[in-house]
């Protein structure tokens, strides 16, 4: 075989490689990294047995099927949010539909503006179950409203709750993780932690801080490569994360249901999580097309980004302004059948 042939051949396989790259891409929910540790790598069902995992904003959303899900695979859960109602409902239905017993799920009421309270309710997780092999960092508030229209007191909010909250239980957590040389640190963060986009400024900051903050942190624990540091970056998810959202005064949420349809399903979105949890993945995107197309232009071509997100957010604050889902009239679902 002559060279030239040869190097015609690698051509010709290099530009197949590329060609079945943007069809998986075409079709993908996740970021490549994610979607080959799905078909590749290390199965939930596998890694995350026998392990006590505690989830914060447990009672609605992402959360909410988080534990579903993970109660599923033999592991004790410690369920935190803020209203205690809710979280006693999800513990019945995980006892009904999962493979726990009451002694495996405890209810601990916990609210992350409240950093005084986070070192006691670590004692109380502790004394339960002896360890915290996993925190899932999931609570927090989104945001939708004009940056000119709104009170300092939300951005306040949404760096207490989003931010600080987060940090002050990974601090308390944290030290029993180093003790013991192992550990998984899980933040739902979000593509709004990496882009940005109008009617959300403040959410935006809170998120990309955590972004900046959890990056610095598992630098700063590379002696302890048992500890894994994770940012999970979800687009947008069938939630009531809209309608919770605070809007121009602290005292004020939006209050009304968006259409859902559009949105990734939850289900969907907590198994991929799963996946990048079993696989110790530092960072994960997951997301439909275009929301996933404007991740990676944003990562890797800046400038077209830039353009594109005007475009978009100047009809994102126009659906807003009429009363409608800010993302629902340009989001054309690219969906596969993963659903």
């Amino acid at each position: 075989m002559s060279w030239e042939l040869l190097l015609w051949l690698l051509a010709l396989c290099a530009l197949l490689a590329l060609v079945v790259q943007l069809l998986r891409f075409l079709r993908a929910d996740g970021d490549l990294t994610l979607l080959w540790a799905e078909w590749q790598g290390r199965r939930p069902e596998w890694e995350l047995t026998d392990m006590v995992v505690w989830v914060t904003g447990a009672s609605s959303g992402i959360g909410e099927e988080l534990v579903y899900q993970l109660s599923k695979l033999g592991v004790s859960l410690v369920l935190s949010a803020r209203r205690v109602q809710e979280l006693e409902r999800v513990k019945r239905r995980c006892l009904e539909n999962g493979n726990l017993k009451d002694k495996d799920i405890l209810v601990l009421p916990l609210d992350l503006t409240d950093r005084s309270s986070h070192e006691a309710a670590t004692k109380m997780v502790l004394q339960e179950f002896g360890k915290i092999d996993i925190l899932v960092n999931n609570a927090g508030r989104s945001q939708r409203s004009l940056f000119v229209e709104t009170s300092l007191d939300v951005f306040k909010e949404l760096i207490e709750l989003n931010y600080l909250g987060t940090l002050s239980l990974t601090m308390c957590v944290l030290p029993h993780m180093i003790e013991r040389k192992q550990g998984k640190i899980v933040t739902v963060n979000s593509l709004l932690g990496i882009i940005s986009a109008p009617l959300s400024s403040g959410y935006c900051a809170s998120k990309h801080a955590l972004r900046g903050f959890f990056n610095c942190l598992r630098t700063e624990l590379a002696t302890y490569p048992g500890i894994v540091v994770s940012n999970i970056c979800p687009g947008p998810v069938q939630s009531n994360i809209v309608k919770n959202a605070l809007s121009e005064e602290v005292t004020k949420s939006v209050g009304i249901d968006v259409a859902q349809s559009h949105k990734m399903a939850t289900s969907r979105c907590v198994r991929l999580m799963l996946i990048s949890m079993a696989n110790d993945l530092k960072e994960v995107w997951i997301a439909d097309h275009p929301f996933l197309l404007i991740a990676y232009l944003w990562q890797y071509m800046p400038t077209w980004a830039w353009w594109l997100t005007n475009i978009l957010g100047k009809k994102r604050i126009e659906n807003f302004k009429k009363g409608l889902d800010a993302d629902a009239s340009y989001f054309k679902t690219w969906k596969t059948k993963h659903d």
